[in-house]
């Protein structure tokens, strides 16, 4: 019992003693994280130069979303505005490119969203080849809990032709109508939102105003790249660090079989650098179309491929990038 009395005593001795010492100890301020930004970077696209457009890098200004790469100019919808800009584009090459909803002076506000994506049909790891195959294959595997408003079918909006397919949630009270379209063996995609189907409807007339593919572009031939009666000169990367992503990259090649731009599309800064300078070694025999030597946009896979590919030799296959 004495024993306990003490001890009790001392502690209450001691504690104001230990709280005097916390007063007298400098606050460290807490430092505040940024925000909107990628503290850990890891796989990042990259380039040969800055001149060349790339996926990545559509803008909206003065109230148009404009994509060099994609030749795409689309007006954003009046009272409407960017979101979000996309994150890096993933080692399967795939491509969120912009978000577009109401601003909140719209009287649509919170009403709609308007999702653009891209997937590059060299990488893609889902079935489908074609972007109506993919537009398919999105039916196939709808949820229970989705219900199909309108299969699949072919439409043309701004001269181009889309597959288009409609869906729901009755639970949610939501719309989902997706175009999709090829461009430069890209599946890009129009993913418009919304519980106002009347509105959806709207939005997708006014795509008729917009721009899409240039007609400049490099002819687009998968496998170009990794068939060995194309090639006349390589050398591997030389790498520096052991790592087991894939790496996608896009290459245009001029009509003397020259390498004159290298899309790193996902990989760490150092796999990069070993990529391109190889890359731009590299010589081909020129492509030839209707007899006439092209530029040619082709694809090759370097580190861990996340699966095997068809062989290069039955996979070369040119498309316009309109197609």
């Amino acid at each position: 019992m004495f024993r306990r009395t003490t001890q009790a005593l001392l502690f209450l001795c001691i504690l104001p003693i230990a709280r005097a010492q916390e007063s007298d100890t400098p606050t460290v301020p807490l430092r505040k994280l940024p925000t909107d930004v990628i503290l850990v970077k890891g796989a990042v696209p990259s380039a040969s130069d800055t001149s060349t457009p790339l996926p990545e890098g559509g803008v909206v200004a003065k109230d148009v979303y404009n994509n060099d790469y994609f030749g795409l100019s689309y007006a954003l919808p009046s009272g409407w505005f960017e979101k979000y800009k996309g994150p890096p584009p993933s080692d399967s090459g795939a491509y969120v490119l912009t978000l577009l909803r109401p601003g909140p002076t719209d009287k649509h506000s919170s009403r709609g969203t308007l999702l653009i994506t891209a997937q590059d049909m060299f990488f893609t790891r889902l079935p489908g080849q074609t972007a109506k195959e993919t537009i398919e294959q999105t039916k196939e595997t709808l949820q229970p809990d989705y219900k199909v408003e309108h299969a699949p079918s072919q439409v043309t909006v701004a001269n181009h032709a889309f597959t288009r397919f409609d869906y729901n949630s009755p639970v949610a009270g939501l719309h989902w109508y997706v175009l999709a379209t090829e461009v430069r063996c890209h599946t890009v995609r129009f993913v418009f939102t919304s519980p106002d189907p009347a509105l959806i409807e709207t939005l997708i007339k006014e795509m008729d105003a917009m721009k899409l593919a240039d007609a400049n572009a490099p002819l687009c031939v998968a496998g170009y790249a990794e068939a060995a009666n194309s090639i006349t000169y390589k050398v591997d990367p030389t790498w520096t660090e052991q790592k087991y992503n894939a790496i996608p990259v896009r290459i245009i090649i001029d009509k003397a079989g020259k390498v004159r731009h290298v899309h790193v599309i996902s990989a760490f800064p150092a796999q990069a650098k070993a990529i391109t300078d190889a890359l731009m070694t590299w010589r081909f025999r020129p492509y030839l179309r209707d007899g006439q030597p092209v530029d040619v946009e082709t694809g090759i896979m370097f580190g861990s491929a996340p699966r095997a590919k068809a062989s290069a030799a039955t996979s070369v296959n040119a498309r316009r990038s309109s197609d």
